[in-house]
């Protein structure tokens, strides 16, 4: 994710945070300070870090279950609203994506109950004040972690409750009907968390409106799946694209930049293989500190991602996530470049499929 520090691994899946967090947290250290000084500052920032080491713990709940299923995460992104654990792919059986969604919750829990056994019986009578600076830090925490599983559990998308309804609906019916029916429900849960909000609670506006329109994401996102279920990276992959020589200046990229209207361009050798990939921003990075006629190699990113034409789109698809770039060669078997896929073309793709379900694409 752009704008993120990678601060540590684990078990292989990266660990970063986004700027934004840490602007957070200055942000919440001032205001504690202007109010209550240095101690108020210094607790804040220590109770808003350890929420979030909740929160990472409450990813890594999912990580580790989706591990248990052969799905990788490269990496775990905190931001001011919360953790996004990049998962490979959602598993396809119900079961599976049920135990995946659960596990997170569950892992608030437990941390919720050591933390109610070591602070003692009386903590259910304030585990509703965790905004109330006289309550211990513990004992607040253990209340944020009850609020988080609640939070978390209800059933929209993109919240884990979300999920686990979608699972449980998808045990009796086709999973993209179940989709439909679960997007539903949490945009009609979003629409009441919206109404409440216009009562004098703004962030409900904000959270409802981030549920709306996630849900309406997911849904749009699993019809997409459904109809292109079968089809190649052939079908979909662009033809007719801009590609840039091994052997080019900057100042040739920027001259073939200019002339069309693409992000992403293929890097290729004399045969015509692609070596790696050229993204407009990072050959506008590279004009600030090198001379024109620095190759163009300098500012590619390598190992480039291929893709052979007659694999499927959700494997490229796959491929292209893992890989974190915007597009993707397709090759045939010699390993000459035929065809790309951006991310541009698959939007450009779900919008067709999104007007009209039964369009078929060329078979190139």
């Amino acid at each position: 994710m752009p704008w993120s520090i990678v601060v540590g691994r684990v078990a292989g899946t990266a660990i970063r945070i986004h700027i934004t967090f840490l602007m957070f947290l200055v942000w919440i250290g001032f205001s504690a300070w202007r109010s209550g000084g240095n101690s108020a500052a210094v607790e804040s920032v220590a109770f808003i870090s350890l929420l979030f080491l909740c929160v990472l713990l409450h990813e890594f709940g999912h990580i580790l279950m989706a591990r248990r299923f052969g799905i990788v995460t490269p990496d775990v992104t905190l931001l001011p609203i919360g953790g996004v654990a990049n998962l490979e792919r959602i598993p396809e059986k119900p079961s599976q994506e049920l135990a995946v969604a659960l596990a997170g919750p569950a892992v608030n829990v437990v941390i919720a109950i050591i933390l109610m056994l070591f602070l003692g019986a009386s903590l259910p009578d304030d585990i509703a004040k965790i905004d109330d600076p006289k309550l211990g830090l513990l004992a607040r925490l253990a209340g944020a972690n009850i609020f988080l599983v609640l939070f978390n559990m209800i059933p929209a998308f993109p919240m884990d409750g979300g999920r686990v309804l979608r699972a449980i609906l998808a045990m009796r019916m086709e999973k993209q009907r179940a989709t439909a029916i679960a997007a539903r429900i949490g945009q009609g849960l979003a629409f009441g968390l919206g109404f409440l909000g216009l009562f004098g609670n703004p962030l409900l506006i904000f959270i409802a409106i981030f549920v709306y329109v996630a849900a309406a994401g997911e849904s749009q996102d699993s019809a997409f799946k459904a109809a292109t279920v079968g089809m190649t990276s052939r079908e979909a992959m662009e033809t007719s694209f801009a590609t840039v020589p091994v052997t080019a200046s900057l100042e040739q990229a920027v001259d073939i930049l200019l002339a069309t209207g693409q992000h992403e361009f293929p890097v290729v050798d004399s045969f015509n293989k692609p070596v790696g990939l050229l993204v407009r921003d990072n050959l506008i990075g590279a004009l600030r500190d090198k001379p024109r006629d620095a190759p163009v190699a300098d500012c590619m990113t390598v190992p480039v991602p291929t893709v052979r034409a007659d694999v499927l789109l959700d494997q490229a698809l796959q491929q292209m996530q893992t890989s974190g770039l915007p597009a993707i060669s397709v090759v045939d078997a010699d390993g000459v470049l035929v065809g790309f896929l951006t991310k541009e073309n698959i939007a450009e793709m779900m919008l067709i499929k999104t007007m009209q379900p039964d369009w078929k694409f060329a078979k190139r």
